[in-house]
């Protein structure tokens, strides 16, 4: 691989865009496509291909074999509140090959203390994604319980076509959640995306049980496909 090649994989990488570096098997020739690049013909068809099932391969188009190497950004799990959940979430999820980031703007709740090593940041949810946005790769777990910090957000993880997006509360305050985020403009559509009550039904009653029926249907939802269609989605 070329340095120009390399460093521009490396941009992508850093910017969270899912990428292909398109080689000529026989030239050695190789070019680098992201999924906002325009490629015309059948080659740019199985590329996009290639980058909506995150799979890499061969492929021959007018007897030119072309090797389509897919780098789709790192999976990564987005929670809002460091609570005794998340405190059970994070060394799963990280386990599971997840990056994990905690936001809470209460300062008694996010210290090293309580979740050491971990990508911690005190901070209201608003300010945190202008700096640090959210994208179709990450799932977004809200656990606070408080609309003042979760309802952003959730919203953000729509518009932003997230392969996940969770919210933690009873059917009952589920539903005054949904109310509030359509009185914002959020369609039904998109509010029947949000997995409410969170994680998946397994009886789960303790912090520890709850976090792994959250992780497991985060990891159901990205292994069934949700993740790579939320890419080609509107």
């Amino acid at each position: 691989m070329d340095t120009a090649s390399l460093e521009k994989l490396n941009h992508f990488r850093l910017a969270r865009v899912p990428v292909a570096l398109v080689t000529d098997i026989q030239s050695g020739i190789s070019i680098v496509v992201s999924d906002k690049t325009s490629v015309h013909g059948d080659l740019g068809e199985a590329i996009a291909a290639a980058l909506h099932s995150g799979k890499s391969g061969n492929v021959t188009i007018e007897d030119i074999t072309y090797f389509i190497n897919v780098y789709l950004p790192r999976p990564r799990i987005l929670i809002i509140g460091a609570v005794h959940i998340s405190q059970a979430l994070l060394p799963m999820a990280k386990l599971a090959g997840f990056d994990v980031t905690i936001i809470d703007p209460r300062t008694a709740f996010a210290t090293a203390e309580r979740f050491a090593n971990a990508d911690l940041i005190a901070d209201w949810p608003e300010d945190v994604l202008q700096i640090r946005p959210l994208d179709p790769h990450t799932a977004l777990v809200a656990l606070t319980h408080d609309p003042k910090i979760d309802d952003f957000p959730l919203t953000e993880a729509l518009r932003s076509r997230c392969f996940y997006v969770g919210a933690l509360g009873s059917r009952k305050s589920h539903q005054a959640r949904l109310q509030r985020l359509q009185d914002q403009g959020i369609d039904e559509a998109q509010l029947a995306l949000i997995h409410g009550p969170i994680g998946l039904n397994i009886g789960a009653a303790s912090p520890a049980e709850i976090a792994v029926s959250i992780l497991a249907e985060i990891i159901s939802t990205m292994r069934s496909g949700a993740r790579v269609r939320s890419l080609s989605s509107g």
